[in-house]
């Protein structure tokens, strides 16, 4: 895992988008296609933008994503078929193919559905986040590290449902679904590269476990730390809290 560090959330962004079009553009040259995953939230904002920006053959491209709320409907502002679908889908017409995950449906015949479809689609970008609680995708801690499943339900815990709340896609904290479908931590694992953003004084915290704590279910995104192709991107206050050793990567 490698650090990248940045002034602003701005050109943290920047960095990432700009990355990740590389590698999607790399991948499209050697296999003539390329299969991503891309996360939602607030984090994702800028990151997003620059990859649209950027010059790629989306007639090439299948993106999956990482996680949908258990029946929530997609007209709802939270959702993150909602999200992708104003944020990127309709931007890129031309997109080969998305496989989004659809909250409405019989979660267990959902996770199966897209369980086999992305088992014929080797990942070769994933772009995620990490939540406050230090979740990847969905999977709060204590997150299962075992399962060989490629999507899961899951059961939002307390903060992870906080964190949804206080960014605003949520009135009340009793709005929050209790359950979601999340792409599960070994699948995540299995893509070639992740590009992950983590912005904000609020994932300080998360940011030091991650990178600092020993690799624990307790703190999911320390998974992170055994991908060899896995870049952190951070800006100065989401990487506020690492000791002087690691704040020498600082750009």
């Amino acid at each position: 895992m490698k650090l990248e560090i940045f002034n602003t959330t701005h050109d943290l962004g920047v960095k990432a988008g700009t990355d990740a079009a590389r590698l999607i553009r790399e991948a499209i040259d050697s296999r003539g296609v390329a299969n991503i995953i891309l996360a939602t939230g607030t984090s994702q904002f800028e990151p997003l933008q620059q990859l649209l920006s950027e010059n790629i053959d989306w007639s090439k491209v299948v993106m999956f994503h990482l996680d949908e709320y258990v029946d929530l409907p997609v007209t709802h502002p939270a959702s993150f078929r909602k999200y992708l679908g104003e944020r990127f889908i309709s931007k890129v017409p031309l997109l080969k193919a998305a496989y989004l995950i659809d909250g409405e449906a019989n979660p267990e015949n959902e996770c199966k559905r897209l369980g086999k479809i992305i088992a014929q689609h080797p990942i070769d970008v994933a772009l995620a986040g990490i939540g406050e609680n230090g979740h990847l995708a969905f999977n709060d801690p204590p997150a299962d590290f075992e399962t060989e499943e490629p999507y899961i339900v899951v059961q939002l815990d307390e903060a992870c449902k906080q964190q949804q709340m206080g960014e605003g896609w949520f009135q009340s904290i009793n709005e929050v679904p209790p359950e979601a479908i999340s792409m599960s931590i070994r699948q995540i694992l299995k893509a070639k590269n992740i590009v992950c953003s983590v912005p904000g004084k609020r994932k300080a915290m998360a940011v030091k476990n991650c990178v600092e704590q020993p690799v624990s279910n307790l703190y999911p995104a320390s998974i992170l730390q055994n991908h060899s192709n896995c870049t952190l991107y951070l800006d100065t206050d989401s990487a506020s809290l690492l000791t002087e050793r690691k704040e020498k990567a600082v750009n």
